[in-house]
C-alpha cells in the first residue's frame, strides 16, 4: 500500500476500534443492570468477545503506523452509561438494544470492507471476523427474546453512530 492507503486503513481500523470501545463499555453496563441470569452472561461473553476484537483492532492500528483514537475515554464512558440504561428497561429491551446495536454495527463493517484498500489483506480478515460475530451477537440476542427496538430509537443510535465515527476517523 502507498502511504495515502496506509493511513486511510489506520483510519478505518481507529474507528473499528473505537466501536468496539463502545460495544465492549455497552455490553458491560448492560450486563450490570440485568435482571435474567442468561442475559447477563450474553452480554458479558459478548463484552469478551469485543476485548478481543479491541485488541486485533489495535494490533493493526499498530501496523499500519496509525494511532488510537483521542476520544476514547469519551466514548467508553458514554457507551458505559447507555449500556446501564439500556439495563434498566428490562431484559427483553436490553436484548433488542444488543440486537439492533450489532446490526448496524455489520453494515458499518460492510462499509469498511468496501472501503479498505483491496490489497490490505490483513484488515479484511480481521473485519470480515468481527462482522461474523456481531451477527452471532445478534442471533443470539434475538433466540433470547430481544424486542424490536421503535424507529427513533434506531435513527438515534444511528446517528450517535455516525457522530462516533466520523470523529473517530480524524481525532
Amino acid at each position: 500500500m502507498d502511504d495515502r492507503e496506509r493511513a486511510h486503513a489506520a483510519a478505518l481500523m481507529r474507528v473499528n476500534h473505537c466501536g468496539e470501545i463502545c460495544a465492549q463499555a455497552l455490553y458491560q453496563g448492560q450486563a450490570l443492570t440485568s435482571r435474567d441470569v442468561s442475559t447477563r452472561t450474553t452480554m458479558e461473553h459478548a463484552a469478551w468477545q469485543e476485548t478481543e476484537h479491541l485488541n486485533w483492532t489495535e494490533k493493526r492500528i499498530e501496523e499500519l503506523g496509525g494511532r488510537k483514537s483521542l476520544l476514547n475515554p469519551l466514548w467508553y464512558a458514554g457507551s458505559l452509561a447507555i449500556g446501564v440504561a439500556a439495563g434498566l428497561l428490562g431484559d427483553d429491551w436490553n436484548l433488542g438494544f444488543l440486537a439492533e446495536t450489532e446490526h448496524q454495527v455489520e453494515g458499518h463493517l460492510d462499509s469498511h470492507l468496501s472501503a479498505l484498500p483491496t490489497q490490505d489483506v490483513r484488515s479484511r480478515e480481521i473485519v470480515a471476523q468481527m462482522k461474523r460475530d456481531e451477527i452471532a451477537h445478534a442471533e443470539t440476542a434475538a433466540a433470547l427474546g430481544a424486542r424490536k427496538l421503535p424507529l427513533p430509537v434506531k435513527l438515534a443510535m444511528k446517528a450517535s453512530s455516525k457522530l462516533m465515527t466520523g470523529a473517530a476517523y480524524y481525532l
